[in-house]
């Protein structure tokens, strides 16, 4: 595909006062940058407006990784591997949501969600001719940010990159790339919303997550994207699990995550494959039915989770918020990120905490007692083994 710098924009009305935020599409062609079947990658984009006019919050889609030929096949035939299957309007909520109750800080900002269709953290830089794979994810990243800069964001006086999940990884691994879009006196920063994925030991004590990221790195060719300040010490695909990248970052940086993340515990502390007796099926689904060595054992991959923070926290410039609860992503949920009942640490809303963080209105550093004392989480429970 021809390399251009125009972008081709769907334009759809958007009414700011009292209205749920739903960002319009726009498809970027440029610099080759594809999704996973070599359809143009987008973002969403809802304006900011009165105070909020000239900052940006920028989040990375999340929704998990392909790491061979046949799952990045079935990948590009959704919305996580083509633009061909997305919306043409997101309804945003959470640190997106336009409305002052939902979102005190950052509801008048100029709030972007750009897609991931890449299944490489926009890390990759590669491609299978055989298998129609586009392997093209540091491209989109740089073309989406290229043409936010063109729609105003150079102009930025603040500015906020964050992502959950796959899309926490993704704000750790550019983050420093997005400081570098701005001036020295812009106030840039980044938030990672379970992003906080760690090379464990499974139940069966192998390592499932780093077998898995091996593969992302290998196929993608992420390595040349992943930060050299990881890089230069360390094997690519230890760089791909930001608590080897975060001692290297610059930037100003959040890390909001639960100490039992369910995606970890479900697909890299005790997925079916290292569990073939079933004796972790319930506890997977439900923490209620763990039992006690289950529990213990998860204590330690909390420890872990501690372990991986400690040295980051000690940055005043940086802020925490690792709550002990059984969910994935509190940020982009409104009954996680700021609501009555949202939970809390310090008696301090997620939301709130950021916002503390963000502007500098106070130390923002939270840590939770273990499971089980805190009352407020909203954890999460599944019907079936996922």
């Amino acid at each position: 595909m021809a390399s251009s710098s125009w972008a081709l924009a769907l334009v759809l009305a958007l009414s700011v006062g009292g209205s749920v935020a739903r960002g319009s599409e726009t498809l970027v062609e440029r610099n080759a940058a594809v999704c996973l079947d070599g359809s143009l990658p987008g973002y969403h984009l809802h304006r900011g407006f009165g105070s909020g006019a000239n900052s940006w919050l920028v989040n990375l889609e999340g929704g998990g990784w392909c790491n061979d030929v046949s799952s990045c096949v079935f990948r590009k035939g959704s919305r996580r591997g083509s633009s061909n299957h997305m919306e043409r309007q997101l309804q945003f909520t959470g640190i997106m949501s336009n409305r002052p109750e939902e979102n005190p800080d950052f509801y008048n900002w100029n709030r972007v969600k750009v897609r991931y269709c890449d299944g490489g953290s926009f890390t990759g830089d590669g491609s299978d001719a055989a298998a129609g794979l586009y392997f093209r994810g540091q491209r989109i990243w740089q073309a989406a940010m290229d043409d936010l800069m063109a729609q105003g964001m150079r102009y930025a006086n603040q500015a906020l990159l964050s992502g959950c999940s796959a899309g926490g990884v993704s704000t750790i691994l550019h983050c420093d790339e997005f400081r570098g879009l701005f001036p020295s006196n812009t106030r840039v920063k980044c938030l990672a919303d379970a992003g906080m994925f760690l090379d464990t030991v499974d139940v069966s004590g192998r390592r499932k997550m780093r077998s898995f990221f091996n593969g992302i790195v290998r196929l993608q060719g992420s390595g040349r994207s992943l930060p050299r300040s990881c890089t230069s010490r360390m094997d690519k695909t230890s760089c791909f699990f930001p608590p080897n990248v975060l001692p290297t970052i610059q930037t100003p940086t959040f890390v909001l995550n639960t100490a039992y993340d369910v995606w970890q515990l479900q697909q890299s502390v005790a997925p079916r494959t290292a569990d073939p007796q079933g004796l972790w099926s319930k506890c997977r689904t439900n923490h209620a039915f763990c039992n006690s060595n289950q529990l213990q054992f998860l204590q330690g991959f909390r420890n872990q989770m501690l372990d991986a923070v400690r040295g980051f926290s000690a940055s005043r410039h940086n802020g925490l918020f690792i709550n002990s609860c059984f969910a994935h992503c509190q940020s982009e949920r409104q009954d996680t990120w700021y609501a009555n009942n949202s939970p809390r640490l310090g008696n301090k809303k997620i939301a709130d905490a950021v916002g503390d963080w963000f502007f500098e209105r106070g130390d923002a550093k939270y840590t939770d007692c273990p499971y089980p004392c805190d009352g407020t989480c909203h954890h999460l429970v599944f019907r079936g083994d996922h």
